[in-house]
Parts: C-alpha cells; structure tokens; sequence
C-alpha cells in the first residue's frame, strides 16, 4: 500500500483553487471567443511579461526548449560554432546548441552557488565560440554582469537561460534583462507556471526580436508570407490568459519561497550531514527549488518518502557525463564539482503555499533519520 502523501513535492491544486474564478472566467473567455491561437489575451500576456522583466520584447512560444533554440537559430549560430553553457542543468540548454549543428561546451559549477563558475570560462573560448548560455539555476542568477563583460570582451553572443528565474534579481539586475536575448519556460511546476507547456523569449533588441517571432511563426510575420524558413512554436491562447491571471501574483509568490527557504535554513542549520543553499549578496533568489547535499542522499529520499514527503534530484546526471554526450569524450574529473555533487543534491517540497507546520515536519523527518 502506497503511503500517503503528507508533503507534496509541488503543489498546483491549492494555487488553482486560490484563482479558480479568476482562471476559470479566463479559461471560459478564450472559448467562448474561439481565438484558441494569438489574439488578445497573448498580446496582453506577451506586453505585460516583458515589462515585468524590465524589456522591449516578449514572443510566447511552445515550451522553454523551443525558446532557446528559436534565440540560437535566430542569431545564425550553425555548424562548426561552439556555445558555452553549464554542467550542471536540464538537458534544452545543450541539447538546442547540438540541434543547431554546434558544439556545447561544458562549465563546471561553483561550490556554493550552483551556477556555471566564471573564473573557468575564459580558457574555453576559442576562435569558434560564438555565445556563452548562463543558467539562472534553481532562482538564483549567475554573475550576469562578471559573464556579460566577458561577452563584450570577446564580442559573443550572451543568452540567459531563465527557465528557473522569474524575475529572480542579482545587483538590481533582472533575470533576461542583460543578455541579447533570454529563454524562459512556462513549465506548470515553474514559479510562474502555465497548465501546460509554454515559453517565450524576451530581448531589447528590434531585428532580433522580429526575427525570433518570425522564426516561430514558419518564418512569417504575415501568414502565407514566409520570409524565412522556421518553425511552429507559439504560446497558445488558453495558456496565455492563465498566465495572465497568474502573473500579478508572481512577486508576492517569489517572497513567500523566499521565506520558507530561510525558514527551511533555520531548521536544518544544525544538522552537520547537509548543506543547506547559500543565498549570493545582492541577489534576490526566488527559490524554483531549495536543494540541499545530504549525505546518503538515496537513504534520506527513501526515509523521506515513507513520511509521506515527496523529493526530488535536480539533476541526477550532469549534462557531461549524460549517454547523448559520449561522443565529446568527457569525464568527471573534467568537472570536479558538478561531478561531486551530484551524488548528494536533494531538492525538498518547495512552493508558495507550504506552510510552516509542513516544513517543520520536514525538518524534523531530516533530523530523525540523522540520528
């Protein structure tokens, strides 16, 4: 017999049914007016997420992968190009590098933050890299303005990746606000979250973002004049208007993992067999995730789960060492770091709603089973 579910890993019920008239009249809305693609509620949605990320231009798209590659193709990146990225993320930020014909290139980690080390990037550039990729990982932002004066120096392409970074701020700076263009995703367990896939990219610069919604739409800004060849990837309208239900919430909603993660960090702060996440100065982490390193990782999951407490690993491969990158020969000694901790990360419940008995529970399953 399944045990019960005591502490969700995510949960989107409670967050649904604290909008459901707000969604449902929207919902309801984009049907009764049968404009299930663009139209209204997307354009709205697109100007209202670019300016709450501080920028000129927003095109939903499909899903957070598809908006990567679109920037990717979109600035010519093509065979015989190297892009630099991290080692420690989902599969979209290299797999889009490798779909457009180039070779991603591998950074390990910082130890206390997660994010791609700057201080090893600049030996990876070569006369084929053409963009560096940093990943805004688990809501914390990489050092945007360290990377992007690197860019300058270099004169590469910067795209930020911002899947797990809603307006996530590192020294008053945005997530996507710095880089030529961003990636983000709409993924329903994303602090912003759609009831589906969805995505967009964000950027400031006019060509570029004419180009990127054209490349979305087969190449064409008007239909049947396709300047371009390109792609379907569009946000569809449903999922447009739930955004737009959602987003006032976001800020408030970013505070309250905010405080649950500090909360979390009260708690566990004692136990010598984890390591809780540090929060970078100046950074507004928004806590996608809240990943510790536990050792023995695999029995504390286990444990966790006959308590009725859902966890997770973000990621249990780094993306090096994964079967599709065998062909770049790479090891684990190649990214000591990365390597290491991926024996160890933990991602516990996190999200707006989760109260303080829960994750006093948690802390207190934590503490059980170290003892």
């Amino acid at each position: 017999m399944q045990e019960k579910i005591i502490v969700p890993f995510v949960d989107l019920k409670t967050q649904y049914h604290f909008l459901k008239k707000e969604i449902d009249s929207a919902v309801l809305s984009v049907m009764e007016n049968t404009t299930f693609i663009g139209g209204e509620p997307l354009t709205s949605f697109q100007n209202n997420f670019a300016e709450a990320c501080g920028v000129k231009h927003c095109i939903g798209v499909g899903n957070g992968t598809d908006a990567l590659y679109i920037i990717l193709k979109s600035l010519g990146i093509t065979a015989g190009d190297e892009v630099i990225t991290v080692a420690n993320s989902w599969i979209s930020s290299s797999e889009t590098i490798s779909q457009c014909g180039a070779k991603p290139v591998f950074i390990d980690i910082e130890p206390n933050y997660y994010t791609i080390d700057v201080n090893k990037i600049e030996e990876k550039i070569t006369s084929k890299t053409k963009a560096i990729i940093p990943v805004h990982l688990y809501g914390q932002m990489a050092e945007i303005d360290k990377i992007s004066a690197l860019c300058k120096k270099h004169n590469l392409f910067l795209i930020e990746d911002c899947a797990q970074s809603h307006l996530a701020e590192y020294k008053g700076i945005k997530a996507g606000s710095t880089g030529i263009a961003s990636s983000f995703s709409f993924y329903p367990g994303k602090n912003l979250g759609a009831y589906g896939d969805g995505g967009a990219v964000i950027s400031n610069d006019d060509s570029l973002a004419t180009k990127m919604r054209m490349f979305a739409n087969h190449g064409a800004l008007e239909k049947h004049q396709h300047q371009i060849e390109g792609i379907n990837s569009r946000l569809d309208t449903i999922q447009a208007a739930i955004l737009n239900v959602k987003l006032p919430h976001l800020q408030r909603w970013n505070k309250q993992r905010l405080k649950n993660a500090l909360l979390y960090n009260q708690l566990l702060g004692g136990i010598s067999q984890i390591k809780t996440p540090k929060i970078r100065t100046e950074s507004m982490h928004i806590f996608h995730l809240y990943v510790i390193r536990a050792e023995r990782r695999n029995d504390l999951m286990n444990y966790l789960m006959e308590k009725g407490i859902q966890t997770q690993i973000h990621y249990p491969t780094i993306l090096p060492l994964l079967t599709s990158y065998n062909y770049l020969n790479l090891k684990a000694e190649d990214f000591p770091i990365a390597a290491a901790y991926q024996n160890s990360i933990l991602s516990l419940p996190m999200f707006p709603e989760l109260t303080e008995e829960q994750i006093n529970f948690v802390a207190e399953s934590i503490k059980a089973f170290y003892k």
